[in-house]
């Protein structure tokens, strides 16, 4: 039985400083128009934009159809008329090639090719007739060249390397025939030097070279089918509850219909808006020891007093009664909770100076501003029932969202999976080509910007900060693609057809281009996975706990 706690938290984000921004996955659509919270829930429709979606694909580019299943190491005699597979055609050789196959870290096999003589001899004579084809020596006829002419014109160490050219292209197709099926696309590569190729076909007239090839990483779990009978407690936010976020958002709506007026002849009280400078330094008893809390550093931060309880524990309460013009200082202690970590149980000393203070003259709540609340209502009971079934809409996709990650955090932790380096390069190119439009959207780059974010040093390093990320990410979408055969799920071509349809519709509104292939592998993926979680928590138990 596996067990899995999930927390949602809501979300509050500030332009101005990230220091009160606590841990967020859940969150509301609403705005507030004063310190201008983006409350966006991350759900997304099957016909959004599919750039925007996860660009993992689960139908792994293979080189053919699977043929067998994975060895530790063997050895393999690849023989002179074996055709790989059907659809990749491969010359007949006049001899057997040798081929050791032996298993390394990350998905990767190594392939060790013995070339013998007969068939170097046989690429020699065929790159001398080709020679032969294409030069022009004066006096003699195109393909009547004595050998040992040819070889003065063209020159020995020409020829040498378009032989051992010749037997890498003739040998390559036969020396993959075991990981035929399994090899992913793009990730053969021979890693024996040209040079030591050259060295040995010339003083043995054989050949032997080493190949590296990723193959398809298998799944596996570490309790078989502990899928099938998952455990999962999801902790969802009370503000996400229908009822009091329908409240909530009334009282900002109501808000954003008061003035703002200064306050002259007392200090900050709860209901308040002031604008604040705000630091802080560390609290160290060797006071050579205190630093700055970059952090901290604001200025100008506009702080709404009944949103006191998504900001830093004991910050309201301690600048309760400071004036404009004031300045406090206080103690407190960041909680083991707070989002980043190198910030948990540091002791800080605060400093806030309220620049500017404020009130809300606000209308009196009732029927009267029904219609400012709400176009289009006429009394506070409309408003109310048409922002509560909004609220419980947007309820449901919170929860339902919170139950997708909860499971696929899950199945993440169930798995055992060695990933391919190509296979998690290819995974983190694509997200981070995916960041960049994100970016490109919001914000317009210079080409100097842009070409400095799309280096492969900036590539890198984000391959890196998110390592853990991409891979928890490509764990997950492997397991789902595992249960989805396992369980022999299915949708139908209808649902296929009309959600590709949907998606290069959504394309084509946006202007963006696309590949109808890849859209609809994609698609694909968006369905299997829907069709997996589906019947998860179908099988699951799950339990929800509002906090």
């Amino acid at each position: 039985m596996e067990l899995c706690v999930y927390s949602t938290k809501l979300l509050y984000l500030n332009q101005k400083t990230h220091l009160f921004v606590p841990k967020s996955t859940i969150s509301l659509s609403f705005k507030n128009p004063i310190l201008q919270f983006n409350r966006e829930i991350q759900k997304r429709p099957l016909n959004y934009p599919l750039k925007k979606l996860s660009s993992f694909s689960r139908q792994i580019q293979l080189l053919q159809p699977p043929l067998s299943s994975p060895r530790n190491s063997s050895l393999l005699k690849a023989s002179a008329s074996s055709s790989p597979a059907s659809g990749v055609e491969t010359e007949k050789l006049p001899a057997d090639i040798k081929v050791t196959e032996a298993q390394e870290p990350n998905s990767r096999v190594r392939l060790s090719v013995e070339v013998p003589p007969a068939v170097g001899q046989d690429c020699y004579r065929r790159v001398l007739k080709e020679f032969m084809k294409q030069v022009k020596i004066p006096g003699f006829r195109p393909g009547k060249i004595p050998e040992s002419i040819l070889l003065n014109y063209v020159g020995e160490e020409n020829v040498q390397k378009a032989t051992v050219e010749s037997i890498l292209k003739r040998t390559l197709p036969h020396a993959m025939f075991s990981v035929t099926g399994r090899a992913l696309r793009d990730s053969v590569r021979i890693i024996t030097k040209f040079s030591d190729m050259e060295k040995t076909y010339s003083a043995l007239s054989s050949l032997s070279y080493d190949v590296i090839v990723d193959v398809a990483p298998e799944v596996k779990w570490k309790t078989e089918n502990g899928y099938k009978n998952m455990k999962i407690v999801v902790e969802i936010d009370n503000e996400i509850e229908a009822e009091r976020a329908c409240d909530q958002e009334i009282r900002r709506r109501h808000k954003s219909l008061g003035l703002l007026k200064i306050v002259t002849d007392r200090g900050l009280q709860v209901g308040d808006l002031a604008v604040l400078d705000i630091s802080a330094t560390t609290i160290d008893e060797d006071e050579s020891n205190v630093e700055k809390i970059p952090a901290a550093e604001s200025k100008g931060f506009h702080f709404d007093t009944e949103d006191g309880d998504k900001v830093l524990p004991g910050f309201l309460d301690s600048i309760i009664g400071i004036q404009r013009g004031e300045t406090k200082s206080f103690p407190l202690v960041f909680p083991e909770s707070w989002q980043q970590e190198h910030l948990r149980g540091v002791r800080a000393q605060f400093t806030v100076e309220c620049k500017e203070l404020f009130y809300r003259d606000l209308p009196e709540l009732n029927d009267s501003i029904a219609d400012k609340l709400l176009p289009g209502c006429t009394d506070l009971k409309q408003v109310k029932e048409s922002l509560l079934q909004k609220c419980r809409e947007v309820e449901e996709a919170a929860r339902d969202q919170a139950t997708d990650n909860a499971i696929l955090d899950q199945l993440c932790k169930m798995v055992e999976i060695d990933i391919p380096q190509s296979l998690f390069e290819e995974q983190g190119r694509q997200l981070y080509g995916a960041k960049l439009l994100e970016i490109q959207a919001n914000v317009k780059l210079n080409e100097q910007k842009l070409a400095s974010l799309s280096s492969p040093k900036a590539v890198n390093e984000y391959l890196e900060n998110q390592r853990e990320n991409i891979t928890n990410l490509i764990k997950q979408n492997l397991a789902v693609g595992d249960i989805f055969k396992r369980e022999n799920l299915q949708f139908s071509s209808e649902e296929l057809v009309k959600e590709v349809q949907n998606s290069i519709a959504e394309f084509k509104r946006h202007k963006q281009k696309y590949d109808e292939e890849r859209v609809g592998e994609q698609v694909q993926e968006v369905l299997e996975g829907a069709k997996v979680l589906e019947w998860l928590k179908q099988h699951a138990e799950i339990q929800y706990v509002t906090r």
